[in-house]
């Protein structure tokens, strides 16, 4: 199993950045894949950005130029860049992993993004 713990979420202007992290622990050398999905309030979860160990990546069609998603495997650890951030961008932030097949999920970052 892997456990997950997120970090970086805050409040931000339009137009600001944040960067988020993930860093995971446990049984992380069978992670496939490591990701950010988010759920505003009364929606549901939605993919925002996936990273395989190999470093390929995927992104939402919202989020595509604006967002990168990096990995440091060594330290087992996955960011989230988040430039140019509108209100739309608010909600909150989950970091995934895929381990082995099963879906794992942090607690959660809030990102507000708010004048």
């Amino acid at each position: 199993q892997v456990q997950l713990v997120e970090s970086g979420g805050g409040l931000v202007q339009p137009g600001g950045s944040l960067r988020l992290s993930c860093a995971a622990s446990g049984s992380s050398r069978s992670i496939y894949a490591m990701g950010w999905y988010r759920q505003a309030p009364g929606k549901q979860r939605d993919m925002v950005a996936i990273i395989t160990m190999s470093g390929s990546t995927n992104y939402a069609n919202s989020v595509k130029g604006r967002f990168t998603i990096s990995r440091d495997n060594a330290k087992n650890t996955v960011y989230l860049q988040m430039n140019s951030l509108k209100p739309e961008d608010t909600g909150v932030y989950y970091c995934y992993a895929d381990w082995r097949g099963a879906a794992y999920w942090g607690q959660g970052t809030q990102v507000t993004v708010s004048s």
